[in-house]
């Protein structure tokens, strides 16, 4: 191509760049603000259809589908086709969900089995106790069921809630999406360069840090997953290295219903080196095997659609 053309179309490709993120934050929003003039259910079981349509359609079908095959290879290609259906179900009901985030966390001690969101006992008995123990501490979750919904369970339960969060790359639709999160989800720290420091203060300052812990993370540590080697973002562990404090995970199950489950494991020991120092790709081994163990349970529910090994 020659040189000229190639600058001008560069630069046609940068001038509409702005317009097509203006499109996209624009369509963001008005899907967001019109699904909460809808019924909650009823909307995700729409979503869930439509996902279950069009995913296969997409290119992340192949990706979740050779996921799927070299994490389960006892599973028949009709196993790996009916769990790679329910991720997309779960996808689409996520999205949904997500616009009633601000009083979708239903849940009546005195009636539990009326309520929306399931508490067992056990994890009952755990929050109260980071609740009272007078500590910070770090909680981990992944794309499991809702992953929103891990955020709402520490702030119901009386935490001081510091949550690290991904930050859309369009700005308008992160307006909006701040919005959402910020009703019942304490305090939002942006993923990126200040993340870790902002993180550390929190701890230091008593409140419970929560983070996302199951993706790929270019230059991270290496961690077997699924029997499989990947990288995993050593954030937590690095966190632990400054701030000795308990190590938690959260999960939010889909039930049948309409309802969830919310979990809260109970407390994962972290790995130390010869020195008694946080082994940090030890300590993120650990957390990598809870969060398989979770999603070995529920297959249906993770985000096998990203690529989690490279």
């Amino acid at each position: 191509m020659h040189p000229l053309l190639a600058r001008t179309k560069a630069r046609v490709r940068d001038a509409a760049k702005p317009l097509g993120e203006a499109a996209v934050g624009g369509l963001t929003i008005g899907v967001l603000r019109a699904t909460r003039y809808f019924d909650p259910i009823k909307t995700a079981d729409m979503f869930g259809r439509i996902t279950r349509r069009i995913g296969p359609a997409l290119r992340e079908q192949k990706i979740g589908r050779a996921n799927l095959t070299a994490a389960f290879p006892e599973k028949s290609p009709e196993e790996i086709e009916t769990i790679l259906a329910g991720v997309w179900d779960n996808l689409g009901r996520v999205g949904a969900e997500f616009a009633h985030l601000d009083h979708i966390w239903e849940h009546d001690p005195a009636s539990p089995e009326e309520s929306r969101i399931e508490i067992p006992p056990r994890t009952h008995e755990l929050f109260a106790q980071l609740r009272l123990d007078g500590k910070p501490a770090l909680i981990f979750a992944a794309h499991l069921g809702n992953w929103e919904l891990p955020a709402l369970a520490a702030v119901a339960h009386g935490l001081d809630a510091a949550i690290l969060y991904r930050r859309p790359n369009i700005a308008s639709a992160d307006r909006i999406i701040q919005q959402i999160r910020q009703v019942k989800m304490g305090t939002l720290i942006p993923a990126g360069r200040g993340a870790p420091l902002r993180l550390a203060e929190a701890l230091q300052n008593g409140q419970h840090v929560a983070m996302l812990v199951d993706q790929y993370w270019t230059g991270g540590v290496e961690v077997t997953f699924f029997g499989r080697k990947t990288r995993a973002n050593p954030t937590l562990a690095r966190l632990l290295r400054q701030v000795e404090c308990p190590v938690h995970g959260v999960r939010i199950i889909r039930l049948p219903g309409h309802r969830f489950r919310a979990e809260l494991s109970d407390e994962v020991p972290p790995v130390r080196d010869a020195s008694g120092q946080i082994d940090i790709q030890g300590t993120m081994q650990a957390v990598t095997s809870v969060v398989e163990g979770w999603i070995r349970e529920y297959p249906d529910q993770w985000l096998w659609l990203h690529r989690r090994w490279r």
